[in-house]
């Protein structure tokens, strides 16, 4: 490799010459690509980590985090293990540094445990902090610099729903502070979000004080300005009422609402989608392909791909291109099968 200096050109006061930091790359003998954006995403977006979850039968918890390169087509790899095993649900990211929030273990323990992880390190979660309320099947939303996280529910005894808000600065570690309230107190495991603004789907109540969830099925959207705290706004509503889907969102437009419960009865394949700052009813985008259950299936994006991983029928994982309508297609299969997983992405919506 040939080195070269330049001490001739100069700046536009004329008083140094350029500096240029990072990996440049001369991709012929006429010109230069300057590399751009912060040093910590070049070469390292679009990754996308699932997140624990457990075995749909026996019922056991999962710690087990894995992850694929969404530009890619292939298998999973192993990327470590949460704190606590559980399921839990993301609250936001940046470009370097995912949460992952609350959790539960069906019918039993709930957790108010705030995880991080590193992206493109690897080796597991570590701790970061606590929700203010202990509880699972809450919507985490985020600009690249807050995470927040929305509604969900106390599974344990007696059920009910809740309607808080909280948020936390994703480069810090510490505990959730207060947002502000969901106008509809409800299980939220779906959103997706720009650099501005996080929509929230409202998937199902309980009736406060049973003793077992009785869950009413809701289609309701709500948006909140995730960088100004409040009470969050209607939006419109989903094509169809169903609980435990997932969200994703493309680079500054469009989110896509996955599948999901309809109970009882088949699980949706249905997939919407909505433009992010307009708001308005979702329309129909097209059906993830796999046959097997996608309640509590968990996808994430790279801005212009989406990937699906499938529910406790098996392990597939399939993609879309988030810019055009249609159907999934085959991805490669994750590391194990599990139910109620999460899923993070270093290049989601709300980060450029």
């Amino acid at each position: 490799m040939s080195q070269f200096k330049i001490n001739s050109i100069t700046d536009k006061s004329g008083y140094c010459g350029p500096v240029i930091a990072g990996v440049s790359t001369n991709n012929s003998t006429g010109c230069m690509i300057i590399p751009a954006g912060p040093t910590e995403h070049r070469g390292g977006r679009g990754r996308l980590v699932f997140v624990g979850g457990f075995y749909p039968s026996p019922h056991a918890n999962i710690g087990t985090l894995d992850f694929v390169d969404i530009a890619t087509i292939g298998n999973a790899t192993d990327f470590g293990d949460l704190t606590v095993v559980r399921t839990s649900q993301q609250m936001g990211s940046s470009g370097t540094r995912g949460l992952l929030a609350g959790g539960a273990f069906p019918g039993t323990a709930s957790y108010n445990t705030i995880d991080y992880i590193t992206f493109q390190s690897g080796g597991g979660a570590s701790e970061f902090g606590d929700l203010s309320l202990i509880r699972a099947k809450a919507a985490g939303v985020g600009d690249g610099i807050r995470g927040v996280y929305a509604g969900g529910e106390n599974p344990g005894s007696p059920f009910d729903s809740y309607d808080y808000i909280e948020f936390v600065i994703i480069t810090t570690l510490g505990n959730g502070s207060s947002f502000g309230d969901l106008i509809t107190p409800a299980l939220t495991d779906s959103s997706v979000a720009d650099r501005t603004r996080g929509v929230i789907c409202c998937t199902s109540t309980l009736e406060p004080g049973n003793s077992s969830p009785n869950n009413t099925r809701l289609n309701t959207l709500e948006f909140i300005t995730t960088a100004v705290g409040g009470t969050s706004q209607d939006f419109g509503d989903l094509t169809i009422d169903r609980a435990c889907g997932n969200g994703v969102s493309s680079s500054k437009t469009r989110g896509l609402f996955y599948s999901g419960s309809p109970g009882p009865g088949p699980h949706r394949n249905t997939i919407d989608y909505i433009t992010i700052q307009t708001k308005g009813n979702a329309i129909d985008f097209g059906d993830i392909t796999t046959s097997g259950n996608q309640d509590g299936a968990s996808h994430g994006s790279n801005l212009t791909r989406s990937v699906n991983h499938a529910n406790t029928d098996g392990n597939t994982i399939e993609y879309l291109t988030i810019a055009t309508l249609g159907n999934t297609q085959d991805f490669g299969d994750a590391t194990h099968v599990s139910d109620s997983k999460g899923g993070i992405d270093n290049s989601n919506g709300s980060i450029e």
